[in-house]
């Protein structure tokens, strides 16, 4: 069955280039395209949409607003694709809940296998993405994460993150529920002050 996508992006020439792209290859369905963000967000409402590819710099609602009501009102993942690695929308983007964060520049293949991880609960985030996350945190009080502080299999969980499972993954690899795994996330997050899972895979990894 294909991935089942949307494009929303305010350049048409960008749109339709991805969308050409996307649907030569039968493993993807491009649903829809959008100018903005608040037609995909309504579209993702209306629809059953595996995945958002969404610009940040959009008209009406960007890609960070539109990515923090797909998030919350659908089972859409949000991916982001971007010409901008702007500090600032890439962490509300992921403290949206976007599970991706890529530059336009890279090749199709590689957006294509971002798209499937996305798809199957990974995060993927750019390399160069990844630095200016990390150097953001840097400037924190503090950007290390104090092990002391977990349990051992918090720390196991932890770990499990920082390889980009998903909390199924999780559950199958330790033999636990995904209701206990939601559960030892909403503890690290309360000890660390975190907000999203993605930022204790980079507080680990950093």
């Amino acid at each position: 069955m294909p991935i089942k996508l949307i494009i929303a992006d305010d350049d048409a020439i960008v749109r339709e280039g991805f969308k050409m792209i996307l649907s030569m290859d039968e493993d993807y369905e491009v649903l829809y395209c959008a100018e903005n963000g608040e037609e995909a967000s309504k579209y993702c409402r209306e629809h059953e949409v595996d995945v958002a590819l969404l610009d940040v710099r959009m008209p009406v609602k960007n890609g960070v607003e539109a990515a923090k009501e797909i998030c919350s009102n659908t089972a859409t993942k949000v991916l982001i694709l971007t010409t901008f690695d702007d500090d600032e929308f890439i962490m509300d983007a992921i403290k949206n809940g976007a599970k991706g964060y890529l530059l336009k520049s890279n090749p199709p293949d590689k957006i294509k296998d971002a798209i499937r991880m996305v798809k199957s609960g990974n995060t993927v985030i750019q390399d160069i993405v990844f630095d200016r996350i990390k150097e953001g945190l840097g400037n924190t009080k503090n950007n290390k994460l104090d092990k002391n502080l977990f349990s051992k299999r918090e720390i196991e969980i932890i770990e499990s993150i920082s390889r980009g499972l998903s909390n199924r993954q999780i559950a199958k690899e330790l033999y636990i529920s995904e209701g206990t795994v939601a559960n030892y996330i909403t503890s690290i997050l309360d000890k660390t002050g975190l907000e999203h899972r993605t930022q204790i895979a980079i507080y680990y990894l950093t």
